[in-house]
């Protein structure tokens, strides 16, 4: 990591510099005020304490003890830019000092030796004792009552019925087999606090919570004042964005162990024959060389992948649309060639012994990818003999038993900074644990070695959601389970359905497991292919939030609290999530179920699949389908707007998208959805080659009025037209910027004008007014009933 001094600290310095004649009260000696008027600077015995605003609504208090270095872990950004604030103020009195912006305000009490933090509204939300702040602990008070969230998460095997909940005593690190971790702790009330540090503990009893076994001298907290999404965006302001996801991760992947390349030709051509979308072959042991000298660790087996190497095989799979993924172990065989590079150079993790491998049977130790040289080293050898050979994204396996919070994310980064040194193709992973600042590397976690059945599969849920709480917003599981055999038909079908609805969408099984749809016959089959093609056609919707992920915090999934933080329904709610802003999910993860209670929160909600509509702020009862497996729970959001490709393909990127389809439920509140799009595969985004048009929608009495944006970015797109379906509204006239656009009798009739128009008439959701506008240009609709 690049050795920094934060903006605040070299402020701080200056202060200090030129302090005034420090006066002693309280046990607090105040040594300035900046001149600023925008942070403060004061000490408590010989630790210099400081105060500034370090993001809209985020506020950075840091305790620095005398001869002290501030560099920062791994969990900060170490390339985030300083942040400025012209609004932000302070006010300084006998008794202390008020800095505030326009989300909080932060009273320093000099007598009590306290901050206090208050909301926009001036409401408390947090009091730090910042005399604990200056013994190396952070104490903090707040209303009995705040639900608290965040931290941890849970490994495969964890009793997880807390659900999301944090209350007693929780350990803030990365864990094992699935774990997420974060010293970040949040509520609903309004409030964030992250710590800078690498692990912690963290107490929670009644109005107190206390932080310690921290691994800084320095203590660094952040306090944020906002709701769910704010607090995200600070904290991704703070710890760092997430780089882009290769479009294709958004389709299915198929993890497999124990096949050679004829198999795994065959699979895949059956996929195609089948028309079950599929975009990527995920590999395990299978294709390395493991436990050979002269790189086995990293090359091609060649016996069970004799076009592995060179690349021939990916180049045939790419003929098919297909990408290669493979694993990637964090330990080297000792008695090889890079095994006693290692050894030369020092690499490997301290104190470990030597273990026998347990695929190969040879001994091997474990990479310590902390060092710099170790990770330029590793990551050089895995792009010279896999990725240059048609390994198109990275497995990470089994860096989660060292002990460490970083090694997992330091592995990842050693192959993020390799792949993008020498390519400007997208880096794609999954890993086995999550800390928080790994998200900057393309990281994607993956719940562990998780076990079939139903009980498994009910307990990904809270896995899930936790993980997203302590933002690791990029999150699947072992599709079916990984362990303790196969799967039922009805367990594998619901698996599909659930994994459908999660970020990172593939499937996975032990050696000689298989977990191909048409391996569970043909009522699962049918069942399971129908949730694939849905998640297909729903790709422009999910790849727009893979740029809100990036630009707000806030990915793909999201707990109902996000959005509905003062529904004591939905405190520890992990049966329903968002799906973007606009679905809300609720998947069959009980066996034989006939009939499901599901918990609609406030608006109004129509079944996706029914067109039947509800009211929210209830719980209704579903039934549900045990015989054919065909009904996933998926309700649609009063005021949705959701893009969707109409026309079915085998992967993502098949065919240009020319026309996208786009449903829109108006409400009377105005609704916005931001479509993105880019070349789905290089980082050129990074430079503006995107496209993003606002799409909005109100409904005002008996008229709809649809505006789109002034498109952005120097993306072109093959994108012509959006079909937009006005659900509820058979609108008797159409304008586009004040101008009458052409009626036709029906929808296929006006799909086969040549420009726009717009149709009218019923679908399963009711009334339906089909609308063909151009894309890329600003425009207001308007639907009215009148001629």
């Amino acid at each position: 990591m690049t050795t920094r001094r934060s903006p605040l600290s070299l402020a701080l310095a200056s202060f200090l510099l030129l302090a005034t004649p420090a006066v002693s009260l309280a046990g607090t000696a105040v040594a300035a005020i900046s001149a600023d008027a925008h942070a403060l600077a004061f000490r408590i015995g010989g630790t210099a304490l400081s105060v500034r605003l370090a993001g809209n609504g985020v506020l950075h208090v840091q305790a620095l003890p005398q001869g002290a270095s501030d560099v920062p872990t791994l969990v900060m950004d170490p390339h985030a830019a300083p942040f400025a604030d012209d609004t932000a103020r302070v006010q300084r009195d006998d008794d202390g000092a008020t800095l505030a912006d326009a989300r909080l305000s932060a009273r320093w009490n000099r007598k009590a030796e306290t901050l206090t933090l208050a909301d926009a509204q001036h409401r408390p939300l947090l009091t730090l004792d910042l005399a604990a702040l200056a013994q190396g602990r952070v104490v903090l008070g707040h209303a009995r009552a705040d639900a608290l969230y965040g931290i941890a998460g849970y490994d495969k095997d964890a009793d997880a019925s807390a659900g999301l909940l944090r209350s007693g005593a929780w350990v803030a690190k990365a864990g094992e087999q699935g774990h997420a971790g974060a010293p970040f702790v949040w509520s609903t009330t309004g409030w964030g606090v992250l710590v800078d540090s690498d692990g912690a503990d963290f107490a929670s009893h009644a109005a107190r919570l206390v932080v310690d076994k921290l691994s800084r001298p320095a203590v660094d907290v952040y306090l944020m004042a906002g709701t769910p999404p704010q607090l995200f965006a600070g904290l991704a302001d703070l710890s760092g964005r997430t780089p882009l996801f290769p479009k294709w991760a958004m389709g299915f992947t198929n993890s497999q162990w124990g096949i050679d390349q004829k198999e795994l030709l065959q699979i895949v051509d059956t996929y195609r024959m089948k028309h079950i979308p599929l975009d990527n072959i995920t590999l395990d042991f299978d294709w390395k060389a493991w436990g050979e000298d002269d790189y086995g660790e990293f090359r091609w087996n060649p016996a069970k992948f004799p076009d592995g190497p060179g690349g021939a095989l990916a180049k045939q799979l790419g003929a098919r649309g297909i990408r290669l993924t493979g694993i990637m172990k964090p330990r080297i065989h000792v008695d090889t060639v890079e095994g006693r590079y290692a050894s030369a150079h020092g690499f490997w993790v301290p104190g470990e012994q030597v273990s026998d491998d347990y695929f190969s049977h040879k001994p091997v130790k474990d990479i310590d990818f902390d060092l710099a040289a170790a990770r330029d080293w590793y990551g050089k050898l895995a792009i010279k003999y896999g990725y240059d050979h048609g390994i198109a994204g990275w497995w990470n396996d089994e860096a989660d038993t060292v002990g460490s919070d970083t090694e997992f994310m330091n592995m990842q980064r050693a192959l993020y900074d390799s792949q993008r040194a020498v390519s400007d193709q997208r880096v794609w992973s999954i890993n086995r644990n999550f800390w928080l600042g790994a998200q900057r590397y393309a990281y994607g976690l993956w719940s562990g070695d998780i076990a079939t059945g139903f009980a498994s599969m009910a307990g990904q849920r809270a896995r899930m959601l936790s993980a997203v709480n302590v933002g690791a917003m990029q999150w699947g599981m072992d599709g079916g389970g990984f362990r303790e055999g196969t799967p039922t038909p009805e367990n594998y079908a619901r698996w599909i359905q659930f994994g459908a609805f999660t970020p990172i969408f593939r499937v996975h099984g032990d050696f000689g497991q298989k977990r191909q749809p048409w391996v569970y016959g043909a009522v699962a089959e049918k069942a399971a292919t129908a949730a694939i093609r849905l998640r297909y056609a729903l790709i422009p919707y999910i790849y727009s939030y893979e740029h809100a992920r990036r630009a707000s915090g806030v990915g793909l999934v999201r707990p109902l609290l996000f959005d509905w933080p003062h529904d004591p329904k939905l405190r520890n709610d992990v049966d329903s999530w968002l799906f973007g802003d606009w679905l809300l999910v609720s998947p069959v993860v009980v066996e034989g179920q006939a009939a499901k209670d599901i918990y609609l929160p406030a608006g109004r909600w129509t079944d996706w699949f029914s067109g039947k509509s509800y009211d929210g702020s209830q719980t209704i009862r579903l039934a549900i389908d045990s015989k054919t497996l065909s009904d996933i729970p998926l309700f649609v959001r009063e005021g949705a707007i959701i893009p969707s490709r109409a026309d079915p393909v085998d992967y993502v990127g098949e065919r240009p998208l020319t026309q996208l389809d786009v449903d829109v439920f108006p409400a009377a509140q105005r609704s916005t959805f931001d479509y993105y799009d880019d070349d789905g595969s290089s980082y050129d985004y990074e430079h503006g080659a995107y496209f993003l048009q606002s799409l909005s929608a109100q409904r005002r009495g008996d008229t709809v009025r649809l505006e789109l944006g002034v498109a952005t970015g120097s993306f072109k797109p093959a994108l012509r037209f959006y079909l937009l379906k006005v659900h509820g509204h058979a609108a008797g006239a159409v304008t586009g910027n004040g101008k009458r656009l052409p009626s036709y009798a029906d929808p296929d009739t006006l799909q086969r004008s040549p420009g726009e128009g717009w149709a009218s008439g019923r679908d399963r959701f009711g009334a339906v007014t089909w609308v063909r506008i151009a894309a890329g240009t600003a425009q207001a609709v308007v639907l009215s009933s009148g001629h």
